[in-house]
């Protein structure tokens, strides 16, 4: 087979939480250019609609869901729905996430903990353990889990977000070992300071900022557009020997 064949995803059916701006937007594109046919979710429908409408209007198939991972039942209504409409599920990128707040670990309650870890941690496990047995019985499937680089370094006034993020790095390679057998793999995305709505009370920060970029060996902030192509790799054949990876795309943030 040809490398390129190897990025190649016609037939395949993916779902990605969080997918109607930033990096989930940019991996719904990333993933229908090579071929896959997506779910784009996140908690409102005109958004997903919207998304997936311009997807369809560049040729792809593409359709919207609304589900707020927080609430079971509809993580449960977004898979079914997927298997109705497209017959299965091969791709679950899990992208949803939350925080709430940006300050220090003293400053916070046990709702915004639980908010944090609900959203974070558990929907990225019910909505694996839901996908489970449909990419089993498709002979397999690939699993991408969107951490951070909070959750292998913390950051001052990241206290919970890091925690969770550092949970969804574990519940990746759990998935990965106990998975591998039936033919699915999970990996997880680590990346650093990426230009989004959600990261706005960091780069909007000007002092915060500078001092940020300063030591950033790139020297520079990220679009959402640069998350997209790890993710096509590690959702397509091109990584069908990588499991229970952490795969961190940071500017250089994390060396030391």
């Amino acid at each position: 087979m040809r490398i390129k064949n190897q990025f190649d995803m016609t037939g395949k059916v993916a779902i990605v939480t969080g997918a109607s701006k930033g990096i989930g937007e940019s991996i719904v594109r990333g993933l229908c250019e090579h071929g896959a046919k997506v779910i784009v979710s996140s908690r409102n429908q005109e958004a997903v609609d919207l998304v997936a409408q311009g997807l369809k209007d560049d040729g792809y198939d593409a359709t919207g869901i609304a589900c707020h991972v927080g609430r079971e039942d509809q993580l449960q209504n977004l898979v079914d729905k997927a298997i109705e409409i497209y017959g299965g599920i091969d791709i679950l990128v899990n992208n949803a996430a939350t925080n709430p707040t940006f300050a220090p670990i003293t400053q916070a309650t046990g709702e915004v903990f639980d908010k944090i870890m609900n959203v974070n941690v558990k929907a990225c496990m019910l909505l694996g353990n839901m996908c489970y047995k449909s990419m089993k019985s498709r002979g397999g499937g690939s699993v991408i889990n969107i951490a951070s680089v909070e959750g292998l370094h913390p950051s001052f006034g990241l206290g919970m977000y890091s925690v969770s993020k550092a949970a969804v790095i574990m519940l990746t390679k759990n998935m990965a070992k106990e998975w591998g057998r039936a033919g699915i793999r999970a990996n997880a995305i680590c990346p650093g300071l990426i230009q989004t709505k959600f990261s706005s009370a960091l780069w909007k920060n000007e002092e915060i900022f500078n001092q940020f970029v300063k030591e950033l060996p790139s020297g520079r902030m990220a679009q959402p557009d640069e998350m997209a192509g790890l993710a096509v790799f590690l959702a397509s054949n091109a990584s069908s020997y990588s499991t229970g990876g952490i795969f961190v795309a940071d500017g250089g943030h994390l060396i030391k």
